[in-house]
């Protein structure tokens, strides 16, 4: 994981560096037409807790204070600890960037409900929040991160930021620049579309982002422990995974949430089960945009293809000291959810940690 730039939070480039176990480090190979992705390459051994548990490595050590895994699905389950971590298998911990997963969801539910279209600009749905002079930009685009948006560039490390203000880190900011249009269109993933989605639904609800993530997710699936923290709740829950220090930005609908592995693993099974959507928005789930070089679906759900065949369908998430994961097989025989407390900036090898957890698990 690489230095934070002067002007950008430290947070923002863990978060842009969890894309990388779904097709950014490891170049999957996506359509270059938007296509649903058959049910192929799924696992066929049973669980192998030893392999797990060798995954999980001897902790703590030069790379990793602690790391927790939780594997379910139809063959099987198995949930171990390592290191400076708690054994509690309902440990908290901050989700980071799966938060962006919730987000989608509530998004894809408004559309479904006829409320906004894939097609809607979002200045249509927030008049005066992006430049005038800008093209429009669809709720599709920020979904998929095909928008084009500029990177925060005037992001004052350790400041909390309201969603609006922290819209003209990249809006007001000169150093900022203008969106990536036209034929220059590529999958360029960032955090700021999933700060737009979040005022997009507050702004079509009526209602606050927390009050229609409850309403909407958390309590019909029973998630018990899957909540957004308040603006300027910096604190964990007793039983947080590890005891880490508070995390300061507050990220919001990108990647703000504390959940833990049993609630995570009951919301990704729902999600691609269609429990969530009806069928018109579920095939957006699994259907990749015409720009796909990163391996985001057309519902922001990430895609990648293991060594072996394996597809697997989810969202990493690095935030306030952990580095997450949660994953499925499309048809849900096998699951995995991971967080690793990092104790090195060196991303390589940070990535080599969770990749092993992914191998030995699917």
């Amino acid at each position: 994981m690489t230095k934070s730039p002067k002007t950008y939070g430290r947070w923002i480039t863990a978060l842009a560096a969890g894309a990388a176990l779904l097709g950014v480090a490891a170049g999957a190979a996506v359509p270059a037409q938007a296509a649903e992705r058959p049910v192929t390459g799924t696992v066929r051994e049973p669980v192998d807790p030893a392999k797990l548990r060798a995954a999980l490595g001897n902790l703590p050590d030069g790379v990793l204070a602690g790391a927790m895994a939780r594997v379910g699905g139809r063959d099987g389950r198995w949930t171990g600890a390592a290191g400076n971590v708690s054994a509690d298998p309902e440990a908290s911990f901050r989700i980071g960037s799966i938060t962006k997963l919730f987000t989608s969801t509530l998004t894809l539910q408004l559309v479904a409900e006829g409320r906004i279209a894939m097609d809607t600009p979002v200045q249509e749905v927030l008049p005066g929040t992006l430049p005038a002079h800008w093209a429009p930009i669809t709720i599709e685009q920020l979904l998929s991160h095909t928008s084009g948006l500029p990177r925060p560039a005037c992001y004052e490390q350790g400041r909390s930021y309201t969603p609006e203000e922290f819209v003209k880190t990249f809006t007001d900011c000169p150093q900022a620049g203008e969106p990536v249009t036209g034929d220059r269109i590529t999958q360029i993933y960032m955090g700021s579309n999933y700060h737009l989605l979040g005022m997009v639904v507050e702004k079509v609800t009526g209602h606050t982002y927390t009050q229609e993530l409850n309403r909407r997710i958390v309590r019909p699936l029973g998630l018990r422990h899957t909540y957004l923290p308040a603006k300027g709740d910096t604190s964990l829950p007793d039983d947080a995974l590890a005891d880490l220090p508070p995390a300061d930005p507050w990220a919001w609908a990108e990647g703000g949430m504390v959940s833990n592995a049993p609630d995570l693993e009951r919301f990704l099974s729902s999600l691609l089960r269609g429990r969530l959507l009806p069928p018109a928005q579920q095939k957006l789930v699994f259907e990749m945009p015409a720009h796909a070089e990163r391996g985001f679906s057309r519902a922001g759900v990430q895609y990648y293809k293991l060594p072996d065949g394996t597809e697997v369908w989810g969202k990493t998430g690095s935030y306030g000291g952990y580095v997450n994961g949660a994953f499925a097989t499309r048809d849900l025989r096998r699951s995995l959810v991971y967080s690793l407390v990092p104790v090195t900036d060196d991303q390589k090898q940070i990535e080599g940690r969770y990749f092993g957890l992914a191998a030995a698990a699917f």
